[in-house]
């Protein structure tokens, strides 16, 4: 019996090779099998009810437009000064992907408080979760063409839509940045008798500062996306006069404001990516 005790620590003092590992892993099998059951599943569920009937008849010509747009833009349009040009239309663009932004990231300060567990009661932060939970429910789309009718067609309406639908996603990444505070830091502040604000100011800001920019800025590059899209339905931006292009077969022009929007949009990933990394070495 001690010689097959000494045997058994023996082997546990010893490192497993890769092989004695592979060979030692746990068996999940069956896990794994009923994992791609219900995949295939899925897949096949959902394919059954999609019917792709192939391309229509002026698909291949669009494409081609498109490309070709790409290709040769119409320089007048892409360089002007005025009102319905690409750099004006792409600056309001940037407004309302920051004022929306901006807005709603505000507006989601108190939600999020209200909604964090280790804050307030649990009745309270149900309330106010199932409230953010609805206003993410409801797609921006939809908000715009309800805000539509209150404000009109136009830059109001998209900033209005995006602080809306910012005040959702921002909420919850804040709530989660506020229940992962070390508390411990608060409680070494108030037996050092800090007064309320000398808590906020150095025991709270500092663990949320660098979680609240970057959640902020990732929000700001899906807003800044979202404008182009609500402006297909009047709120703004430059995809009103996108969608108008296209209906119209102006090719040179929908190339001039695609090339515009790729531009803005790798300019913006590239400032974000820098600011990510600053805050990320503190």
């Amino acid at each position: 019996m001690k010689k097959k005790i000494e045997v058994f620590e023996e082997t546990l003092d010893r490192k497993l090779t890769a092989a004695e590992m592979y060979a030692n892993r746990p068996r999940k099998w069956l896990l794994y099998t009923l994992i791609v059951l219900i995949i295939v599943v899925l897949v096949g569920w959902s394919a059954h009810d999609i019917k792709f009937t192939g391309l229509t008849a002026t698909g291949t010509e669009v494409a081609k437009g498109v490309v070709h747009g790409v290709f040769h833009p119409d320089t007048a349009l892409m360089f002007g000064t005025s009102d319905t040009d690409v750099p004006y239309l792409l600056l309001q663009t940037i407004a309302i992907a920051v004022l929306g932004t901006l807005i709603g990231a505000i507006l989601a300060i108190p939600f999020a408080f209200l909604a964090s567990f280790n804050i307030m009661p649990k009745p309270v932060a149900y309330v106010v979760r199932i409230l953010i939970l609805m206003i993410r429910t409801i797609p921006s789309i939809v908000w715009a063409l309800m805000w539509i009718r209150v404000t009109g067609p136009g830059a109001a309406c998209g900033v209005i839509t995006q602080s809306v639908c910012s005040i959702g996603m921002i909420s919850k990444m804040y709530i989660t940045a506020i229940e992962d505070l070390d508390t411990h830091i608060l409680e070494s502040l108030d037996a050092m008798g800090c007064t309320p604000f000398q808590k906020i100011r150095y025991g709270i800001l500092p663990q949320l500062t660098a979680d609240f920019t970057s959640t902020i800025i990732y929000r700001f590059d899906m807003n800044l996306r979202d404008a182009t899209v609500l402006g297909l339905v009047g709120a703004g931006g430059i995809g009103a006069p996108l969608i108008f292009a296209m209906s119209s077969y102006r090719w040179n022009e929908v190339g001039a404001i695609l090339l515009g929007l790729i531009v803005l949009v790798l300019i913006i990933e590239w400032i974000s990516a820098k600011i990510r990394v600053k805050l990320a070495r503190g």
